[in-house]
């Protein structure tokens, strides 16, 4: 495990920690491999994976010293930064359990995407998210430009990535690109991770399956999914206990 990424479970919960606070835990080569391994290793063990940032900042985006000497290197060694990121992306989704972002500070450019590439967006008031590229004469590579248009649409997508134009926690979240903004995010944290954490494990595992796996597919194929999903579940070992939880459910937020 690299010591860029810190990981750690507390009970059923694990928590990874982008470890490189003195470059505003810029993404590097290593930085991907661990966090894809962090989460690899702690999902089978946990009901929620928490991904935060060190020394108050989320994640500046990519490394710009290893991308310059990668760049330096030729297209070979230049794609393995932007295929360990696409990996770490591919093992939160592939991930059984939620993975909630903590965002706190700057979420930009590679930070937004990941982000972005997370089930659940908890941010601080004071946190701002920007796909700043364009800003600089660059192109998104850690999926933003095919992730953003499936989560807000084509038209905030393109004014996004297009202008580098950046977003308050409460404007990301008017957009649905975050669940929900707090002054007290460790507070808000403690509530989340609690009502993520009741109910059935293999359940929300599906759920999270179909959320994922639909926006790929037409509609109709997509419900043909959800309905093969939902038959296997209750028709399974879990079936019954499910039924009967929620036949006596006492109706609460």
């Amino acid at each position: 495990m690299s010591d860029e990424v810190l990981v750690r479970a507390d009970g059923r919960v694990g928590y990874i920690t982008l470890n490189r606070p003195e470059a505003k835990n810029a993404i590097t080569v290593e930085l991907s491999h661990g966090l894809a391994a962090g989460v690899r290793e702690l999902e089978p063990e946990v009901d929620v994976l928490v991904v935060r940032g060190a020394g108050g900042t989320f994640c500046a985006g990519g490394d710009v010293a290893q991308l310059d000497a990668l760049r330096a290197k030729g297209r070979v060694d230049l794609a393995t930064m932007f295929t360990a990121f696409r990996d770490a992306r591919a093992a939160i989704a592939q991930a059984e359990v939620p993975v909630v972002a903590v965002v706190e500070g700057h979420a930009v450019a590679g930070g937004f995407e990941l982000a972005c590439s997370c089930d659940i967006v908890l941010a601080a008031e004071s946190a701002t998210f920007a796909d700043i590229h364009s800003r600089f004469g660059q192109i998104p590579g850690g999926g933003g430009t095919q992730l953003l248009s499936r989560l807000v649409g084509r038209a905030r997508a393109s004014a996004l990535v297009l202008t580098g134009d950046a977003l308050t926690a409460r404007q990301a979240q008017e957009w649905g690109l975050v669940y929900e903004v707090a002054e007290d995010v460790d507070a808000a944290l403690a509530s989340l991770i609690k009502r993520l954490s009741r109910g059935s494990r293999a359940a929300r595992a599906q759920s999270k399956r179909l959320l994922r796996g639909g926006l790929e597919l037409p509609l109709d194929d997509a419900l043909d999914l959800e309905l093969e999903a939902v038959l296997d579940h209750i028709l399974g070992d879990a079936g019954a206990a499910a039924v009967d939880a929620f036949s006596n459910r006492k109706d609460s937020a």
